[in-house]
């Protein structure tokens, strides 16, 4: 089924004035560039009524009378469209630059928020949704709205200088003009709601479509592998289709205002010739030319009015867009400091001792199990602990804890002996390297994916990590060595190679506290016994909390803390818990795999 029309923007609440003031703060640097605008503009406005006006003399003095020189009007009228050129080149160019610029600003600030955002806007929202929305959406709304916005300016002012110009010709006809701008201007504000509603929609419509292609590309084998293509195919028709609907409703709404508008104008020309020529029969001084300009005008009137219009969809398309950025950029919540300000002052680099005190986690609604329930444990610094258990006993969620990933719904956790959340999230995370089973890479060099958030690349020091996590000798066969650009997600990499390399960026960032998530989980045997020693290099003169998927590989740990439902169920050394026949010796008689349910 065909998902419903989303919900209305915030923002589309708003008068419109509220709404263009929120966008204007944008695009409003570059003064000089605005200036230029309004001067080009406005010449090229005017001009627009000098064509007409050039036609009564021309007519009145030069075919009836013979007293105007044949070249005056041609020398006149080139003298106007050079001017007009430039005019509109100026104000064309400075639009550019006022567009880009404003642009620029926006996609800055979204970005940033990004950085910063609560972690939960990431299960909110997908990734193509949120590029979409700062790349796409801010380049198209920024430029349609902009442009739109000068056509706007300059057939409004068009209209203004030929209205003023049929008053001062024949002011009776020209009040059956204004008599028909009531009209016009409801046909308007009808088809611009219903052109913004449609928008949204499509936007909503696009964004799924995104998500499916995403989707597909992320997870290309197993659709291949369970032979989901024509699924795939169906699904994404789907909302193609619907995509395809909501656009053709929002082009037609735009599309519909001009042939209403244009059949109003066509109302008053005919009406205005007939007058005319009854005030040319009863000899009220309507010369040839004067009638002649005067019709003119009207119908160069026409042009701005159906470009008006024509524009009313622009404007509408380019505000919904940028009032997604802008309400996406109201409702992400920066991740809170808390009581940073007040905290004593801190070291810049942590002993590693940990502490958690009576902590608990829920998710979900109330009565749901919690993920964690009253854990206590303590480390030392320098100290090796060992996370066990089976799946969904808590084990990541605890040690997501330590760099504010996860927040405690009860208790609290301390780093030396200070609450985490008297820590300025920077320095705390600073205190600590991550490596996970699942490894995330830039597009960049090798280099730059071992250094990464360091301002300077010290290659010594890159080279010697890559020594230490074991993987220097086969970077040193890529094309460029540590230059060469790993791709997307460090695709041409196997995965113990990306996993080592995950090690050498912990090794190069050289914080107090380690944080191993099932590092070796996934891997052969040698990418395993390779990995592992990198591992083992790493942990040395660190405090290392570390969850395994293999329980043969925490078996070195100084202790294991074992987990059940939330809990600490058992903890103590290798030998001693199995010795004790508790879970741990459970899961370590089913094969050394930390996953019985």
């Amino acid at each position: 089924m065909p998902a419903s029309a989303p919900p209305p923007s915030p923002s589309a609440q708003q008068p419109l004035r509220a709404r263009l003031a929120r966008i204007w703060v944008y695009f409003q640097q570059w003064r000089l560039g605005w200036l230029i605008v309004v001067l080009g503009t406005v010449t090229a406005a005017l001009t627009e009524a000098s064509v007409p006006a050039l036609l009564k003399p021309l007519l009145d003095e030069g075919f009836a009378g013979g007293r105007l020189s044949p070249w005056v009007v041609p020398i006149v009228i080139i003298a106007l469209f050079a001017l007009r050129g430039v005019a509109h080149f100026a104000s064309q160019y400075a639009l550019v630059r006022i567009a880009n610029d404003g642009m620029k600003t926006l996609r800055r600030q979204l970005f940033g928020r990004l950085l910063h955002a609560e972690l939960g806007l990431f299960s909110s929202q997908s990734a193509s949704q949120l590029a979409n929305t700062i790349v796409y959406e801010v380049q198209t709304g920024a430029t349609t709205l902009v442009y739109a916005f000068l056509h706007v300016v300059r057939e409004s002012l068009a209209m203004l200088a030929l209205t003023g110009y049929l008053l001062y010709l024949n002011w009776q006809l020209t009040l059956i003009v204004f008599a028909l701008a009531p009209v016009v201007a409801f046909i308007m504000r009808t088809m611009s709601k219903r052109t913004y509603r449609y928008t949204r929609h499509s936007q909503t419509s696009t964004d799924q479509l995104a998500y499916v292609v995403e989707e597909n590309v992320l997870a290309h084998r197993m659709v291949r592998l369970y032979g989901a293509e024509n699924q795939q195919a169906a699904r994404f028709e789907r909302i193609s289709h619907e995509l395809r609907g909501v656009s053709i409703k929002a082009a037609a709404a735009a599309a519909a205002a001009m042939p209403l508008a244009q059949m109003a104008a066509a109302v008053a020309l005919s009406l205005v010739i007939g007058i005319a020529l009854h005030q040319s029969a009863t000899g009220r001084g309507v010369t040839v030319g004067s009638f002649v300009a005067f019709v003119s005008a009207l119908v160069m009137l026409v042009q701005p009015l159906r470009r008006l219009t024509d524009v009313v969809g622009s404007l509408t398309r380019g505000l919904a867009a940028l009032e997604r950025g802008l309400d996406m950029m109201a409702q992400v919540q920066p991740e809170e400091e808390e009581n940073a300000a007040a905290a004593p002052e801190l070291p810049e680099r942590a002993t590693g001792e940990i502490a958690f005190e009576n902590v608990s986690v829920h998710w979900g609604e109330e009565g749901a199990p919690p993920a964690l329930d009253g854990v206590s444990l303590q480390l030392r610094a320098g100290e090796t602990v060992a996370l066990a258990g089976p799946s969904g006993a808590g084990k990541s969620t605890l040690l997501n804890l330590l760099p504010r990933f996860v927040l405690p719904t009860g208790g609290r956790v301390l780093l030396d002996g200070i609450p985490l959340q008297n820590w300025p999230l920077a320095r705390l995370r600073a205190q600590f390297a991550l490596v996970s089973q699942d490894v995330v890479m830039l597009n960049d060099t090798v280099a730059a994916n071992v250094a990464l958030g360091a301002s300077d690349i010290d290659r010594e020091r890159v080279q010697q990590c890559l020594r230490d996590a074991n993987l220097a000798e086969h970077i040193a066969t890529l094309p460029q060595g540590m230059d060469t650009v790993l791709g997307h997600n460090a695709a041409q990499l196997s995965g113990g190679q990306r996993q080592r390399l995950a090690i050498a960026r912990a090794l190069y960032k050289d914080a107090p506290v380690l944080l191993l998530d099932e590092a070796t989980s996934a891997l052969d045997t040698e990418s395993e016994r390779l990995v592992q020693r990198a591992i083992e290099h790493a942990m040395r003169g660190r405090t290392t909390l570390l969850i395994a998927h293999r329980l043969s590989t925490i078996e070195h740990a100084d202790r294991i803390c074992v987990m059940e439902r939330g809990r600490i169920v058992e903890q103590g050394t290798h030998a001693a818990l199995l010795a004790a026949g508790g879970l741990y010796a459970r899961l370590h008689q089913h094969g050394g795999e930390a996953s019985l349910q």
